[in-house]
């Protein structure tokens, strides 16, 4: 019995020995493949073998590397249509933010939306060059250095605090918070430094009621507009108020007084002009807004968008036409403001009939030329108030005492 059992075994060892060989053969071969094609899966954003565990491949089928590499084309052919829209990239969710100091200067401009901030401070210089007195280049510095500091911290407290609301934004998307280059307790430092340092320049080097004005525009900003941009269309009309306030503080730097009507000439172009200006920008980014949240007038009230942009051309053509009255500037500066804010009265009709994407952006892109040209003329057809005051003190000097003069120019000049 013995013999027979171990005659038995050793026969089967010697006919499976073959068999045995090829299956361990084909199982490395397989193992190794596998592991290949799961690495392969993910370039192809694939899922692992386990996908593979349905298919039955036979033996007989599959008999060498050749077959397998194959079989594999085929699967990775038939799959890759159904399943490469059904994984993500495998990216890391959690990034480690570091602070890039060679582009500190450039975050922080941005930070403080450099282009909108010079724009304040252009208003601004107009304004102090406008207004009836001296012209004091250190405090006009001052002035200017001032309301770009509050303008920058305005600007740095509205990013921070709409930083989900602008990553849904195709045009804020790619702010310097949104991309995280600085992160928000930079952006708090960043405004805590430049809004301290631009209100005590104002206060300390210019006067007392510039920069309140400042103070009033920072708050408004940051405070009302920011907040109510989500909760009513009313935040159009205070964020003109911003806009309109800058040119009021170049005056009050000059003069030191907002009492007079000639006063608020500049700053009532300003607010009529950021009607046409922001509602023909907005028509075309209405799908951004209402993505974001954002309730204004395009989004919620499109008829009025496109009669308040048309309105207030109209009173901002008849300031013009005030400010000659008011002894600001000379009656050539109404004659060629006309054809200028004529066209732009034009481009705000067809843009209140077609209400289209062409005719607001036609009214947009002229409005950028439409202010600073405006600004120039009413510069150059100004008053010059203190130079005819300067000349009657010289003719009056050539036949009185020097008391005598000084005693009618000191109540006049105001500081």
């Amino acid at each position: 019995m013995l013999f027979i059992f171990y005659s038995i075994r050793t026969c089967r060892n010697i006919c499976l020995s073959p068999l045995k060989f090829s299956i361990a053969m084909y199982s490395t071969e397989a193992t190794s493949n596998v592991k290949k094609f799961s690495s392969a899966q993910k370039d192809l954003r694939l899922p692992d073998a386990k996908c593979f565990k349905s298919r039955t491949i036979s033996p007989n089928v599959v008999t060498s590397a050749d077959h397998w590499r194959t079989a594999q084309r085929v699967g990775a052919a038939n799959n890759v249509i159904v399943q490469k829209d059904l994984y993500g990239n495998n990216e890391e969710e959690w990034q480690c933010m570091k602070l890039d100091s060679g582009n500190l200067g450039k975050h922080c401009f941005m930070l403080s939306k450099i282009r909108l901030t010079s724009l304040v401070v252009v208003t601004t210089m107009a304004g102090y060059v406008l207004a009836p007195g001296p012209f004091d280049l250190f405090t006009f510095a001052a002035c200017s250095i001032g309301t770009g500091l509050v303008s920058a911290t305005a600007n740095t407290v509205n990013q921070f605090f709409e930083v989900p609301f602008d990553a849904q934004m195709s045009r804020t998307k790619n702010r310097v918070l949104v991309r995280g280059h600085l992160t928000p307790g930079h952006a708090a430092i960043f405004a805590t430094v430049s809004g301290f340092s631009g209100l005590l320049l104002l206060y300390s080097e210019v006067n007392g009621l510039t920069a309140a004005l400042g103070a009033t525009n920072l708050i408004l900003y940051t405070l009302i507009y920011t907040p109510m941009k989500r909760i009513s269309i009313l935040n159009t009309w205070i964020g003109s108020i911003v806009g309109a306030i800058p040119p009021l503080m170049g005056w009050t730097s000059c003069v030191g007084d907002v009492m007079s009507p000639d006063a608020w000439i500049m700053s009532g172009l300003l607010y009529a002009w950021q009607f046409p200006h922001f509602n023909a920008l907005s028509w075309n980014l209405r799908p951004d807004y209402s993505r974001a949240g954002y309730r204004m007038m395009a989004v919620t009230n499109p008829k009025l968008c496109r009669k308040t942009a048309l309105r207030y051309t109209v009173v901002l053509m008849g300031l013009c036409y005030l400010a000659p009255i008011l002894n600001i500037t000379n009656w050539w500066f109404a004659m060629m403001s006309t054809p200028l804010n004529a066209y732009f009265l034009y481009l705000a009709w067809q843009f209140h009939k077609h209400s289209d994407s062409k005719s607001s952006r036609k009214l947009f892109r002229f409005s950028l030329i439409h202010l600073p040209v405006l600004m120039v003329l009413m510069l150059v057809n100004k008053k010059e108030w203190h130079k005819k005051q300067e000349d009657t003190i010289h003719e009056e000097g050539k036949g009185s005492n020097i008391y005598a003069i000084l005693t009618k120019v000191i109540p006049s000049v105001q500081f």
